[in-house]
C-alpha cells in the first residue's frame, strides 16, 4: 500500500491545483500499521493512529480524542459538572473526554452544538465514531484487509478504497442530486448516521437520537405554539451568536433567512452583513425583499452577481469541496458567497431548515396527490414522492446502461419505510426531508463550502431542540390550508415586515436551463459526450446527447438534469486517484 508520504504529495498537490479546504485533516487509522511511514502524525498506540491532527486532538489517560468540535453549551457542563481543575478554560475535547470518563454513551445527551469524533479507548481497545443528532457534521469510514480508515471529510480517504462506485448511490443521486443514508458513491465507504454511534473493530451500531414525532397539546391554537417556538428560537439564537464579533447572514429575502436576520439583528451587538444573490437582469430575483429586509434589519447588505461564466468556472472548485456530489446548482453560489463572507466575519448563518421543518411547499404535490388519489399503495407512494424530486427517476431504465440498471432495479429506496409508517402524512414528509435531504444535502453543503473559506456555518432552525419541537406540533399549524410554516409565520410575525411574513415562498431559481441553452450547450458536450467521460462506463450518452439538443423538452426541465450530470462528471473528475 502506498505509504502517507505519498498520501501528503497527493493531497499538497489537489489543494495546490483546486484550492480545496481539507480542515479538520485527520485521519484515525484503526489496525495493522505496521510498515506505513507516517509523516505529520501523532501515534496514540500500535493499532491506533492519527494522522496530522495535532490540533484537534486531545489525551487523558486511557482515552483519546480526535474531532469536529463546536459545542455551544461547554461552560454550562464545566459549571455544572465541576469538569475542570484548572484555572483556564477547558476546551472541548478535553470537556467531552471527562464527561465521556463519567457517563460514557450517555454524555452525549448533555452536549449541545455540532461535532463529529472518534474516541479510542485504549483499555477497552476499541474505537467509537459519534456525530452529532441532526448532522452538521460528517464522519466517514471504510475498510481494508484489517485496516479501518476514519475521516470527516470523504475526499481524506482517497487513498485507501478503491475507484468502484457503489451503484445504488448511482441511481439514488439521479434520482435525488444527493445520496441518501450510509451509502457514499464509492462502493468502500459508509458514512455514519446522524445521532448515533458506531463501535470499531465490533462494528456495533447504537442510535442515541433520532428526530420523530410526538405531537403535543393539538387543542391549542396557533398562537400556543408559535410563542414555544419564539422562546426556543431565541434561546438557539443566544447560544449561536458570538460574543464581541461581526456575524454573516445567507439572506435570500424568504421567510427562513429573513427570520435569522431579524433575530440576529435583535440580539446581536455588533455589525451585521448579509448576502444575497442574483444572476442577471435578465432573470428573475428575490432582490427586492432581501433589500427590504436589510433595511428593516439595519445589515451592511453585500449583492453578488453570479454569471454563466461565473457559474461553471467555479464548478470544478465547488465540487472539490463537497464529499459526495449534489447536484443542486445553489452549490456553486454557496461556494463564491463564501468566498466573499469570510471578508467580514468567520461566523455565517443561513436559513436552512424552515422547510424541512416547518411545511415548506415542496410537498404541497406529495399532499395533493395523497389527498386525491387516496393511494395507500406502497409502490405508488414512493412513486409519487420520487417523482416530486424532478429529476432523473422517471428516465433511470433509459439513462443508466442495460447492465447498470439491471443492478439495481430491485434495490429498495430507503425512504419507503418513512413514507409508510404510522405518522402523520405531513410529518412522514417532513421526517424524511430532515433525516435525509438535511443530513446528507443542506448540512453537509453547509459545512463543507463554508469551511472552504474558514468560515463556520450555522443552521439555527436544523438545530436539534427546533427539530424536535417541530415534530411536537400538529401538522395542521406547518401546512394550514394552502399556507405554509404558518406556525414558523406567527412565530416571528412581529419582526419582520408585513410584505416578508405574507409572501409566498418562492425560492432561489437558478437558470440552468437559459444558461445551457444560451451558455453552457457545448462546454457540456464536451464534458459529457466524450469517450473518455467518466459517466461513460454507466449512463447512455445518446439519451444525454438528446437533452442537450434539447429533443422532447416539454416541461423545460432538461437544464437540471444535465446540471446533475455535469455536476457528477466533474465531480468524478476531481475525486478521481
Amino acid at each position: 500500500m502506498k505509504n502517507f508520504l505519498n498520501l501528503f504529495q497527493f493531497l499538497s498537490y489537489k489543494k495546490h491545483q483546486l484550492n480545496i479546504n481539507l480542515t479538520p485533516n485527520w485521519y484515525a487509522i484503526l489496525g495493522d500499521t505496521s510498515g506505513f511511514m507516517i509523516s505529520e502524525s501523532y501515534c496514540i498506540e500500535d493499532n491506533f493512529t492519527i494522522i496530522n491532527a495535532h490540533s484537534c486532538c486531545y489525551k487523558e489517560k486511557n482515552l483519546v480524542i480526535v474531532g469536529d468540535l463546536w459545542l455551544t453549551n461547554r461552560n454550562q457542563l464545566d459549571a455544572q459538572f465541576k469538569l475542570n481543575e484548572e484555572s483556564t478554560p477547558i476546551d472541548d475535547y478535553k470537556l467531552i473526554l471527562k464527561l465521556w470518563k463519567k457517563f460514557s454513551f450517555d454524555c452525549l445527551h448533555l452536549l449541545e452544538g455540532m461535532f463529529a469524533f472518534a474516541i479510542w479507548d485504549k483499555q477497552e481497545k476499541k474505537v467509537f465514531l459519534v456525530r452529532d443528532r441532526v448532522g452538521s457534521r460528517t464522519l466517514y469510514y471504510g475498510k481494508q484487509n484489517r485496516t479501518y480508515y476514519i475521516a470527516p471529510r470523504l475526499k481524506n480517504l482517497l487513498p485507501f478504497h478503491s475507484n468502484e462506485l457503489n451503484l445504488v448511490a448511482l441511481r439514488d443521486y439521479l434520482t435525488c442530486s444527493f445520496i441518501p443514508g450510509e451509502n457514499t458513491l464509492w462502493q468502500d465507504v459508509k458514512e455514519l448516521r446522524p445521532g448515533a454511534i458506531l463501535t470499531l473493530p465490533t462494528e456495533q451500531i447504537n442510535v442515541y437520537w433520532q428526530p420523530q414525532q410526538d405531537i403535543k397539546h393539538p387543542e391549542e391554537p396557533l398562537e400556543f405554539h408559535s410563542d414555544k417556538l419564539r422562546s426556543l428560537l431565541e434561546q438557539v439564537m443566544l447560544e449561536y451568536l458570538p460574543l464581541k464579533q461581526p456575524i454573516g447572514i445567507y439572506l435570500s429575502g424568504g421567510l427562513d433567512s429573513s427570520c435569522i436576520t431579524a433575530l440576529s439583528a435583535k440580539f446581536h451587538q455588533e455589525k451585521i452583513h448579509t448576502y444575497s444573490i442574483h444572476f442577471g437582469q435578465e432573470c428573475p430575483n428575490e432582490l427586492e425583499f432581501s433589500n427590504l429586509v436589510a433595511q428593516h434589519c439595519q445589515t451592511e447588505h453585500h449583492i453578488l452577481e453570479i454569471t454563466p461564466q461565473k457559474m461553471w468556472d467555479n464548478l470544478a472548485i465547488t465540487l472539490a469541496n463537497l464529499d459526495d456530489p449534489i447536484g443542486d446548482p445553489l452549490t456553486v453560489p454557496n461556494y463564491l458567497l463564501a468566498q466573499i463572507a469570510q471578508e467580514n466575519s468567520k461566523i455565517i448563518l443561513n436559513g436552512e431548515g424552515g422547510d424541512p421543518c416547518f411545511g415548506g411547499p415542496k410537498n404541497q404535490s406529495m399532499i395533493l396527490s395523497q389527498l386525491y388519489n387516496n393511494s395507500t399503495l406502497d409502490f405508488n407512494l414512493l412513486h409519487d414522492y420520487l417523482t416530486c424530486f424532478k429529476k432523473c427517476f422517471i428516465d433511470l431504465k433509459n439513462l443508466l446502461k442495460p447492465d447498470v440498471y439491471q443492478q439495481v432495479k430491485t434495490q429498495k429506496y430507503i425512504f419507503i419505510d418513512h413514507l409508510t409508517s404510522s405518522d402523520e402524512f405531513v410529518n412522514r414528509l417532513m421526517l424524511i426531508n430532515i433525516k435525509f435531504k438535511g443530513a446528507d444535502h443542506i448540512l453537509t453543503k453547509v459545512n463543507n463550502l463554508t469551511s472552504s473559506a474558514n468560515l463556520i456555518g450555522l443552521s439555527p432552525l436544523f438545530d436539534h431542540r427546533i427539530v424536535q419541537l417541530s415534530m411536537e406540533i400538529s401538522p395542521q399549524y406547518k401546512l394550514k390550508g394552502s399556507e405554509e410554516k404558518a406556525v414558523l409565520k406567527q412565530a416571528v410575525a412581529d419582526l419582520l415586515p408585513k410584505d416578508i411574513i405574507e409572501r409566498p415562498k418562492s425560492g432561489m431559481r437558478v437558470p440552468v436551463q437559459l444558461f445551457f441553452y444560451q451558455y453552457w450547450q457545448n462546454k457540456a458536450k464536451r464534458l459529457l459526450l466524450s469517450k473518455k467521460a467518466k459517466i461513460a462506463d454507466y449512463l447512455n450518452q445518446d439519451l444525454i446527447r438528446e437533452w442537450l439538443n434539447y429533443q422532447g423538452d416539454v416541461w423545460g426541465r432538461y437544464g437540471t438534469k444535465l446540471w446533475l450530470l455535469v455536476s457528477l462528471e466533474m465531480w468524478l473528475q476531481v475525486n478521481q486517484k
